[in-house]
């Protein structure tokens, strides 16, 4: 079975927009998912990206219009300027990661809720409130967001290491082996690629 690594930021807007396709090209193939937060300005930084605000007027400008022509193509609902954002992502991070190694519930389920709370309904993810609503409501122990924060932040730190030396320079991606997806436009090449492994 083929496993896929995904590399998340769990306040990215193209992560938003994947919806759950990942997770129906995964089911297609019988692959597995492994999610795995990163520090994503720690990767912009060691990669030579320079963060959204200090990016020319044009690629700023330029992101927008795909956000909201993506959005547009799969019918889903956006704000372009959301109030909490960019916010701190370590507390749903950590969440995450402590979801996943909890089991019981639907991390995919859990990672869109925080990406559909940052960029459709305005709402801030690094907070408390927000993050234990995400955990019960996808089948996680809300306590969660309260217990494994050293642990969790460890394994954030991990993942970031791990992404960097996998060549993973943005989110979403998603790696399969050798092989790097970069941006939920690239989803198609990995149903193509999984394809190819059956």
């Amino acid at each position: 079975m083929a496993e896929i690594d995904y590399y998340c930021f769990p306040i990215s807007p193209f992560s938003y927009l994947a919806g759950r396709r990942l997770e129906d090209v995964a089911g297609k193939h019988s692959a597995s998912i492994t999610y795995k937060p990163v520090e994503l300005m720690r990767i912009f930084a060691e990669t030579g990206t320079p963060p959204v605000k200090d990016r020319h007027p044009s690629r700023q400008t330029y992101r927008l219009r795909e956000i909201e022509r993506v959005a547009e193509a799969e019918g889903m609902p956006v704000n372009l300027q959301p109030h909490y954002f960019p916010t701190n992502p370590v507390p749903v991070s950590v969440a995450i990661i402590a979801a996943q190694e909890a089991g019981g519930g639907d991390v995919g389920e859990l990672l869109r809720f925080f990406l559909r709370a940052t960029w459709a309904e305005d709402r801030d993810v690094a907070d408390d409130s927000v993050v234990r609503e995400g955990l019960s409501s996808c089948g996680f122990d809300p306590d969660l967001a309260d217990s494994g924060m050293l642990s969790g932040l460890e394994t954030l730190q991990r993942n970031t290491e791990e992404a960097l030396k996998r060549h993973v320079f943005g989110s979403p991606t998603y790696v399969i082996g050798e092989e790097v997806f970069w941006g939920q436009d690239r989803l198609p090449h990995l149903d193509a690629y999984l394809a190819k492994l059956a």
